[in-house]
């Protein structure tokens, strides 16, 4: 089902409520461990810091989410495995405080993560969303092919910037304690993830 061109509004808790039960069906083994990892315990740590920062084990951690909920590139996985924790560190600081700063650019964090190797803007957006959900949704083909008139995805920041007006826009319009995070996952809820493109 399209759910962005829904004129149900109870589709969409629906298609959020379903989002572990898509997971499952993805048939990737450690996808629905990293996603309960990513969704329920990362925010939390990155946020206990002060100020918040990413550790290495944790941005390959959510690299490893990223690749089972989508593509497998194990290239980028091993560019990701050269940063080192200092790098790692510093880097996702000055990424977060960019966050933090309500006059800096919505796309200058994107572009900080970025300079870690292996890290491209949808994997920055996924560090984004799982820091600062009300502002940034994860970057995902599925969810962008839903958005009417999108065109073909290119995972550049400007892409992006795109993408994530977009989202931000329907949690607006959702109300209550939809963000743009959880509209991402509604709608790749939606979609059936990757295993709807390869039925058994």
């Amino acid at each position: 089902m399209n759910l962005w061109e829904s004129i149900d509004y109870a589709a969409w808790p629906a298609a959020l409520a379903s989002y572990p039960e898509v997971i499952a069906r993805q048939g990737v083994a450690k996808l629905p461990e990293l996603d309960r990892w990513y969704r329920e315990d990362l925010p939390g740590q990155v946020a206990a810091r002060e100020p918040p920062y990413l550790t290495r084990d944790e941005l390959l951690r959510a690299i490893e989410w990223k690749m089972a909920r989508g593509v497998w590139r194990a290239r980028n996985l091993a560019l990701a495995r050269s940063n080192t924790s200092e790098t790692v560190e510093e880097l996702s600081r000055s990424a977060l405080a960019q966050v933090a700063n309500e006059g800096a650019p919505l796309n200058a964090p994107i572009a900080t993560l970025s300079k870690l190797a292996g890290v491209g803007p949808a994997t920055a957006s996924a560090i984004l969303s799982a820091a600062a959900p009300t502002m940034y949704p994860f970057f995902d083909d599925l969810v962008a092919a839903q958005i009417p008139g999108f065109g073909a995805v290119d995972f550049t920041p400007k892409v992006y910037a795109r993408y994530a007006d977009a989202l931000r826009e329907r949690a607006r319009e959702l109300g209550g304690d939809w963000t743009p995070a959880r509209v991402e996952r509604a709608l790749w809820a939606a979609s059936g993830g990757k295993a709807a493109l390869h039925p058994q």
